[in-house]
């Protein structure tokens, strides 16, 4: 897939945006935009950890790619002016890895793990006494020499984020005191974000052209920041401008194959394929993921839960199909093609 197809479903940060988040992203709650009950719960849970001197409790974000999970965990952080070390599921390939993270946080430190779903239940049954009493238990040596060594923690707070909440095992999930589900961004609070973007990047953005691209970020401030950024080009090539309004965009996001709904080809490929090969579904995620010749962990984290929360697809106990709205969209596109 080229480029310009990688622009949407390139969900995970890639290295530009890593290079922009930091100059994007909000530093403090009172910065962030959205989320707004997420918001205004973390806002108490974090006086009142303030106010007994203690560090907050264990938290846990969830939800798809892009929505700020990773950034609320650095403005927890920001607010409790306390260190913060990152890490993810996959980097923690064993129990020692955890091991040396956990004794060397200091007394209200954050540990903030992306991708938790993805531990292994080894290193996943070292946090639960750490997480409960701030203890670590391991066994040195084996057989008769074998002993078991008892270590003291300091008080930290862990911070989980998750795509897939349903994949963490109970014990773990049930020690976490403070759970958060962030869901899709709305038009106009996306347009708010792009517009603080445009100003730190300084571009001059119309407001049609901020609610253009707002419909076509699929409610996820990642995209909406990236779309911004490839807006910004065309119309620095294209216009010699950095002044842009809503024709500009529009012009830029059909030369990238974005439609008005924030769909490309890959979305429309999975819509079609539904629509000519399964006759609208229900069909499996397994035969599905094979026709497509992608990943099933593909399609259900990263390409169905904007086009389930659109409602151009539906999850049904036979598998997968094409709500009515879906199917009318797709005879569009069959028209102008015709």
């Amino acid at each position: 897939m080229d480029e310009q197809k990688r622009i949407i479903f390139n969900q995970s940060e890639t290295e530009e945006d890593q290079v922009y988040s930091l100059s994007l992203r909000p530093s403090r709650l009172d910065e962030f935009i959205g989320q707004k009950d997420l918001i205004e719960n973390l806002k108490v849970s974090l006086q009142a950890a303030k106010l007994r001197k203690e560090p907050i409790e264990h938290m846990l974000f969830s939800g798809p790619p892009g929505l700020g999970k990773t950034t609320l965990a650095n403005i927890v952080a920001h607010e409790m002016d306390a260190r913060i070390t990152v890490t993810s599921g996959p980097a923690i390939d064993r129990a020692g890895d955890l091991i040396g993270i956990l004794t060397n946080l200091e007394k209200g430190d954050v540990l903030f793990i992306d991708e938790i779903h993805r531990l292994s239940k080894v290193v996943e049954e070292f946090l639960y006494p750490a997480m409960e009493n701030f203890k670590i238990d391991f066994v040195v040596d084996k057989g008769p020499y074998a002993k078991s060594i008892n270590f003291n923690l300091k008080p930290f707070t862990l911070i989980g984020a998750t795509t897939r909440s349903g994949l963490l095992a109970s014990p773990l999930r049930d020690r976490f005191g403070i759970y958060h589900n962030l869901d899709f961004y709305t038009h106009n609070d996306l347009a708010v974000i792009l517009h603080k973007s445009s100003d730190k990047l300084g571009i001059e953005l119309s407001k049609d052209a901020a609610v253009e691209l707002a419909r076509r970020s699929r409610g996820t401030p990642r995209i909406a920041n990236r779309l911004l950024r490839r807006v910004r080009d065309y119309s620095q090539v294209k216009m010699k401008s950095l002044s842009i309004d809503g024709i500009v965009v529009s012009e830029c996001m059909q030369s990238l194959g974005i439609d008005h709904a924030g769909l490309d080809d890959r979305d429309r490929r999975l819509l079609n394929v539904i629509y000519e090969y399964y006759k609208g579904g229900p069909v499996g995620i397994d035969s599905l993921a094979a026709t497509l010749n992608e990943e099933a962990d593909t399609i259900v984290d990263v390409i169905e839960p904007y086009l389930l929360k659109i409602g151009f697809l539906r999850r049904t106990p036979r598998g997968r199909e094409l709500s009515e709205i879906s199917i009318e969209h797709m005879k569009a596109i069959s028209s102008a093609k015709s």
